[in-house]
């Protein structure tokens, strides 16, 4: 076996990248503080080309060093946008028939594995603040919570792990 490289691996342009069709996926990052985690969520969406990120709130939007380290330029290729609130981004969503899950510990949450993405169907994905979660008033307008089961000491994972698990999910149901 002999490791690929980069130009074996015939990744798309930047260009190429915005006509390609999308992982009907959207993610928005509810209060998301951590500049690396929003850059990490742009790699990841970049690798499995989802349709956007949401960046709601105190979550930083690129221009951004910090961003730009962990995204390694996906910034530039996965279309992004700014709302005041992950609520306003909801309403949005909504509007636009995508069905909308958190991802929380709730009561009456789905685990993970327990999910089928159906095709045709379009979803968002929300991932809240690193210490306080997906607000209150957002999992009351999501359609439901989704939760990765975790089965030691901790309860929580770091928003980038999670968005590249919750990604995965949506990919290899709906790409592969």
């Amino acid at each position: 076996m002999k490791k690929l490289r980069t130009i074996e691996m015939h990744r798309l342009s930047v260009e190429e990248f915005r006509e390609a069709k999308k992982l009907p996926l959207i993610v928005v990052l509810d209060d998301v503080r951590s500049m690396y985690n929003v850059g990490s969520v742009f790699r990841t969406g970049d690798a499995f080309r989802i349709e956007a990120v949401y960046l709601c709130g105190i979550t930083s939007t690129p221009p951004m060093t910090e961003i730009h380290k962990t995204a390694l330029g996906a910034e530039d290729s996965v279309e992004w946008k700014y709302f005041n609130s992950a609520k306003e981004a909801l309403i949005s969503l909504k509007e636009a028939g995508y069905e909308i899950y958190s991802v929380e510990q709730a009561h009456g949450s789905t685990l993970l594995q327990d999910f089928t993405p159906v095709h045709q169907m379009k979803y968002a994905v929300v991932l809240g603040n690193e210490v306080k979660g997906v607000h209150q008033e957002v999992i009351d307008i999501s359609d439901g919570c989704l939760e990765i089961p975790q089965f030691g000491t901790k309860h929580s994972m770091n928003v980038s792990v999670t968005a590249g698990i919750i990604i995965w999910h949506f990919a290899s149901r709906l790409l592969l």
